[in-house]
């Protein structure tokens, strides 16, 4: 489902006003995966720390349309979906 809300979350539970983004380890600067490319290194600096950035703002602007926002990293889904799905659904009283 597409919503017309800032940001494009990846997933959106309108009826509760939460958006969920999915953050990839490496476009995000994961602290736990990201490994700084060895080549063009100032280039993919700017690039994440745009991202990040964004990331924020988007966070800021949906908050003050009364969304909870809720990000979670690409490893956490890899590893452990069903636990990823649990925290989601339980935080925002969905279970």
């Amino acid at each position: 489902m597409h919503y017309d809300i800032q940001g494009k979350p990846d997933i959106v539970f309108p009826s509760k006003r939460v958006a969920v983004f999915v953050d990839g380890c490496f476009w995000h600067r994961c602290p736990k995966c990201y490994k700084e490319p060895k080549t063009n290194t100032n280039y993919w600096r700017k690039k994440i720390s745009r991202n990040q950035q964004r990331a924020k703002s988007v966070n800021r602007q949906l908050r003050r349309d009364d969304w909870t926002v809720m990000r979670v990293w690409e490893h956490e889904i890899i590893e452990n979906l069903d636990r990823t799905v649990e925290k989601i659904t339980e935080r925002h009283g969905m279970k």
